[in-house]
């Protein structure tokens, strides 16, 4: 039977294709498909038309992959989608450095020949999880600029009212406001409190925690009050000022607002998946990076093996041998997921601060930073140990449910 290898190169909106057999015979010179109805069904059938068994490669790079995987996978096609790193890794067998789409779909046509009996099935994830892991993506586009919002209405705070945002601790609401944020609305310049007796601003502060449903402590007001006899603003209490810090205001309470949507939204869709409660009761996942995990990891029934997904997170300690020598500690690759190895490191810190002291994973890793080792190669080697529970925990118990 003949072997034909289709090595597809994935760009935005178009692909370059090359079909390859043994020995280098060609059996399609490179030929661009746009990711079209019209231009999929005749690449389709062109796969089809061809004699022998056919197996597609291509690499799974952002999104624009997706409408060709998922098309030439439900049409029964043999289809695999490998990590870019492999196929960069791949020999090009030439001291020539070429680089291009017709290029590159050769190289994975000839990685399919060269891998042909340890390619995969490409396992079409459903519609939940394509949707969770768009929404987490989301979700760390917006932490990302509510941070950066955070970090500018301070820095504008520091000139009205340096020291505002470190009187109140209270953790963000559902609806995404806090306190501190609540305050510098109203309380926008230090005038705003040392321009009225110590009884006027307690009363009025009083007032301001009822009508914002905050707990109201007179301790409290009276420390704000005392403190911001000392301060020092440099920007002027007028009406200009008021529009800058109230500007700064509404762009962070409106990424805030977006954050905690999303956060309830992925935990919604989450909830929906078969290994929701598994994950759900590990320790250190709560209900933000609980789905977190989900989306990034997907379905574990696609790794083969422990090894598999720590690789895929770019946590499994790397091997540098030659002859005698061979290295101790050797880091870890970090050639897998960025996003799910952050989302593994915010797992170990939430261990670390909860001390947890019958979960294994916070033992290993006390062990380790007992040991002196340091941060990074405990943090790493914990989540190592965490992936491997997590893929352990979860393939057992989905192949106990009914299929």
């Amino acid at each position: 039977m003949n072997m034909n290898a289709v090595g597809i190169d994935v760009s935005k909106g178009k692909s370059m294709v090359a079909i390859l057999r043994p020995f280098g015979e060609i059996v399609s010179t490179p030929f661009e498909v746009k990711h079209t109805v019209s231009g999929i069904r005749s690449l389709i059938e062109h796969i089809k038309a061809i004699d022998g068994e056919s197996r597609i490669v291509m690499e799974h790079t952002g999104c624009y992959y997706e409408p060709l995987v998922r098309e030439l996978s439900q049409a029964d096609l043999f289809v695999s989608a490998v990590n870019p790193k492999l196929i960069k890794d791949f020999g090009d067998n030439s001291l020539r450095k070429v680089k291009s789409d017709k290029a590159d779909a050769v190289k994975i046509a000839r990685y399919t020949l060269d891998s042909w009996t340890e390619l995969r099935q490409y396992s079409l994830m459903d519609e939940i999880r394509n949707q969770l892991k768009t929404m987490n993506r989301q979700f760390d586009f917006y932490m990302k600029h509510k941070t950066a919002m955070k970090n500018n209405l301070i820095g504008v705070l520091d000139q009205t009212y340096p020291g505002a945002n470190t009187y109140f601790d209270s953790p963000a609401r559902e609806d995404g406001s806090q306190k501190w944020v609540d305050f510098a609305t109203t309380y926008w310049h230090v005038d705003c409190v040392r321009k009225l007796s110590l009884n006027a601003f307690i009363n009025h502060y009083q007032k301001w925690c009822k009508r914002r449903k905050y707990n109201f402590s007179q301790s409290k007001a009276v420390e704000i009050y005392e403190a911001s006899k000392e301060i020092v603003s440099v920007l002027p209490k007028d009406d200009l000022t008021k529009l800058i810090i109230k500007q700064a205001v509404e762009q962070l309470n409106m990424a805030s607002q977006t954050v905690e949507q999303l956060r309830t939204m992925m935990n919604d869709a989450a909830s929906k998946l078969p290994e929701y409660p598994v994950v759900m009761a590990m320790k250190g996942v709560g209900k933000s990076l609980g789905p977190q995990l989900m989306a990034e990891i997907g379905d574990v029934s696609r790794f083969t093996h422990k090894g598999a997904i720590t690789a895929f997170a770019g946590v499994d300690p790397g091997v540098n041998e030659s002859g005698s020598y061979e290295q101790k500690s050797v880091p870890a690759s970090k050639r897998g997921s960025g996003t799910l190895r952050k989302t593994l490191f915010q797992v170990m810190d939430a261990l670390i601060k909860t001390k947890p002291q019958d979960d294994p994973v916070y033992l290993f890793m006390d062990k380790k930073r007992s040991q002196g080792k340091p941060y990074y190669v405990y943090m790493t080697a914990g989540a190592n140990k965490f992936l491997r529970i997590y893929y352990g925990r979860v393939k057992e118990y989905l192949s106990s449910l009914p299929k």
